[in-house]
């Protein structure tokens, strides 16, 4: 099945190619010249399938969307939709990191809690009235500092407990199988087997 990833996030794309596995062409939409859709929805859902249906309509794909971040309790959910720009750049990890470390300066480990949530939404075509929709979560705290060197945006500072480490630290596979991601994604599988 050929389709289109509404992001050009590299990263995205290589996690997401990895875990959709034999049976999928996936290729990012700047590919086509598609640029990045206007993200004006108000959750992870309606921006995933904004992102989608913007292009399929753009390249005649099938499309899958991917809307996802960090949700920090200690800041009421943000960044949240604001993730890759928080900022105030879009995509600057870097930045973005050290604006969060300095929202959470002085706050304990234990009122650090977060989790990355994803989104998922794929549309057949742009004004496919049905998009199968998958989400996943993945529970964990904010490091006080970075750890590790893999992965990629919020991943130095967010550490799963159910690992021990942070998710910079853990193997490409063990990370695309239990991340937010991966949970989405498996259960994308699921939902296009029994369609």
């Amino acid at each position: 099945m050929k389709l289109v990833l509404a992001s050009g996030n590299a990263g995205k794309l290589a996690e997401l190619r990895a875990l959709l596995g034999e049976g999928f062409d996936l290729h990012a939409q700047s590919e086509f010249g598609v640029g990045d859709a206007e993200e004006t929805g108000l959750s992870f859902i309606e921006n995933a399938i904004l992102k989608a249906r913007h292009a399929a309509r753009a390249t005649g794909l099938a499309a899958l969307g991917d809307d996802s971040g960090l949700c920090v309790d200690a800041l009421q959910g943000a960044p949240g939709l604001y993730s890759a720009r928080y900022a105030g750049r879009h995509g600057d990890s870097e930045a973005n990191i050290d604006r969060l470390l300095r929202e959470l300066d002085g706050v304990a480990d234990a009122d650090r809690s977060a989790r990355f949530v994803c989104v998922l939404a794929l549309v057949q075509h742009a004004d496919d009235p049905m998009p199968l929709v998958a989400e996943g979560r993945w529970e964990g705290r904010i490091l006080q500092a970075r750890s590790g060197s893999g992965g990629f945006g919020y991943d130095p500072v967010f550490f799963s407990p159910a690992h021990g480490c942070s998710a910079a630290e853990l193997a490409a596979t063990v990370k695309n199988r239990d991340s937010h991601r991966g949970v989405a994604l498996a259960q994308l599988r699921m939902k296009l087997r029994q369609a």
